[in-house]
């Protein structure tokens, strides 16, 4: 087996996977060390820690989830836009567990001032924008529809739903529904 050269892109890469397969709390150094076929001593010529490996998986993670907004809300505005929005979100939670995971913890340090995680914002406001907000009202509007698609992401993915027969997929439209009649008379307030 040829050993690939070590990167920091690489061992974050790695350490992605090790989330997606086994949990965001699965990603410490030795099991990252382990998956390259190398000492945890190795990794830190490439990583500062532990916490520069989750703050960049936290950061391929926004990177990756705003190309998937990008690519879902191009061309669409107002309720198209926020559901192709909590869509991309949706599928992205099912595609990369691991790290959706990463993106429900608090932010390792400089994650939140990182050029990924503004894309991220910059696109979520970009939606908003289409609702007519004041600049004022569109962080609150953005952190509203982040909590409610979130929220029952989080409540689908620990199965919350399945007890019940009810379809969740009208569930899913009547929460982007509920979001888009509240953005909408918000915006004709402002």
């Amino acid at each position: 087996m040829t050993r690939r050269t070590l990167t920091p892109a690489l061992v974050i890469d790695v350490a992605a996977a090790l989330a997606d397969r086994d949990g965001f709390d699965a990603i410490v150094v030795s099991a990252v060390a382990e998956k390259l076929g190398v000492r945890s001593a190795s990794l830190y010529g490439h990583v500062r820690d532990r916490q520069a490996i989750l703050a960049g998986v936290q950061k391929l993670a926004m990177n990756e989830l705003a190309d998937t907004i990008g690519a879902a809300i191009a061309g669409r505005s107002r309720a198209e836009a926020l559901f192709a929005m909590g869509e991309a979100q949706r599928r992205y939670a099912r595609e990369r567990p691991g790290c959706w995971e990463s993106l429900q913890r608090r932010a390792e340090v400089g994650v939140p001032q990182s050029d990924e995680s503004s894309r991220v914002a910059t696109l979520a406001l970009a939606v908003l924008r289409g609702y007519g907000l004041a600049d004022h009202d569109a962080v609150h509007a953005v952190r509203v529809a982040g909590a409610a698609i979130g929220g029952f992401i989080g409540l689908e993915r620990t199965g919350a739903f399945d007890h019940r027969d009810h379809d969740v997929e009208e569930s899913w439209r009547r929460t982007i529904d509920m979001l888009d009649g509240a953005f909408a008379s918000w915006g004709a307030a402002a």
